[in-house]
């Protein structure tokens, strides 16, 4: 039996599993743990994304996580390695799930970043050597490499972009940020850093399949290809794709949109979209935020078409965002230490004062 539900009540069930209408989401460990992870290049807006979903949100929790309880991790993951926050005992689920693309064993990629199969097998062979030790920088963590591997030509390889030669290891499960030094990042592995951390990565079979069920249980109803944008860009291995979401089956329902879409839900969570009622609430979240990252920027009932360009913008960018009824209202940026909005539609003043007013102190 398919249950026809409407986009503004998936929307608004998509708001209180998310933690966004009633603020009430826990420590940030719970709030990375029901957003299947945070994304994190830029740290402000990971931490924010963690408050505004706090009922009282707490400077430095993020920080004290990564570094001294060492509960959540910092690391290279979804759609070809974007840095997020995860929970430091879920990395190795996603690690697994991710290693089923193995991006840096095709030659495009390869001649793409200057190196040969065979250099790129040897850093992989010598990253975890070199970060037996105490966590390295950049810089030394490269001339570590060097070292191991006797390749000088590596350097300039390994020391050029944004870590692409690195993120192998990321989703490998051989290497995790580590605490920052002088202002500057480190690196180190998650086997030395991470109480707890599994000799090896769990089978993919069934790494995959928590993954998505975590997905579902925030990001739902979803397709299988909205998963696979979501974890991989859009290029998982179609059969691999096929087996999660097989041995998931006995756990979904189809959901029929008042579009005609046909999504897949947890069946536990059926009922209450079912009944759920849209929101009429007003939300602001920051940029890079869950929320939008979690759906295909083409999906219109969240992100209208004439808004895309303005929330999903150059380089990856995706911008701060008003939330109204569940749906994308406008994009909002920090000027001169206020909030300034950019609404593309009429948003009650009221909502929108106490939104804005309970964003405000949560600036950095």
């Amino acid at each position: 039996m398919t249950i026809r539900v409407s986009w503004g009540q998936i929307l608004a069930w998509r708001l209180r599993r998310q933690f966004v209408s009633g603020a009430d989401g826990g420590d940030a460990v719970s709030v990375a743990r029901r957003l299947c992870g945070v994304q994190a290049q830029v740290a402000s807006s990971a931490e924010l994304a963690v408050a505004v979903r706090q009922a009282e949100p707490e400077r430095g929790e993020v920080a004290r996580a990564l570094w001294s309880e060492r509960t959540l991790v910092r690391t290279w993951l979804m759609r070809g390695g974007t840095l997020h926050l995860v929970p430091a005992d879920e990395l190795a689920s996603y690690c697994a799930a991710l290693a089923t693309l193995r991006f840096w064993e095709k030659g495009s990629w390869q001649r793409g970043h200057g190196v040969t199969a065979d250099e790129v097998a040897a850093i992989i062979e010598a990253v975890p050597e070199a970060l037996k030790g105490e966590p390295l920088t950049r810089e030394e963590l490269v001339d570590a490499v060097v070292t191991v591997t006797g390749r000088t030509r590596l350097r300039e390889a390994l020391a050029s972009g944004w870590g692409a030669l690195l993120k192998p290891l990321s989703r490998l499960g051989e290497l995790c940020y580590g605490p920052p030094r002088e202002g500057r990042v480190t690196f180190t592995t998650p086997a030395g850093w991470l109480p707890g951390w599994p000799g090896e990565l769990p089978p993919y079979e069934e790494a995959g399949v928590r993954v998505a069920r975590a997905y579902l249980g925030a990001h739902g109803p979803a397709t299988p290809e909205m998963f696979d944008a979501w974890l991989f860009g859009g290029t998982a291995r179609k059969a691999v794709l096929k087996g999660w979401f097989g041995a998931l089956a006995p756990e979904l329902t189809e959901i029929e949109t008042d579009d005609g879409l046909t999504l897949l839900a947890l069946s536990e969570h059926v009922d209450e979209l079912a009944a759920g009622r849209p929101s009429a609430d007003v939300h602001l979240l920051p940029g890079f935020d869950q929320y939008i990252l979690g759906a295909p920027r083409t999906l219109a009932p969240l992100i209208p078409p004439e808004l895309k360009a303005k929330v999903s913008r150059q380089a990856g960018w995706i911008s701060p965002v008003v939330v109204h009824e569940g749906r994308v209202a406008g994009v909002w940026e920090r000027r001169d230490g206020d909030v300034v909005l950019d609404l593309a539609v009429p948003v009650p003043a009221e909502p929108l004062a106490e939104a804005v007013a309970r964003l405000r102190p949560l600036l950095p």
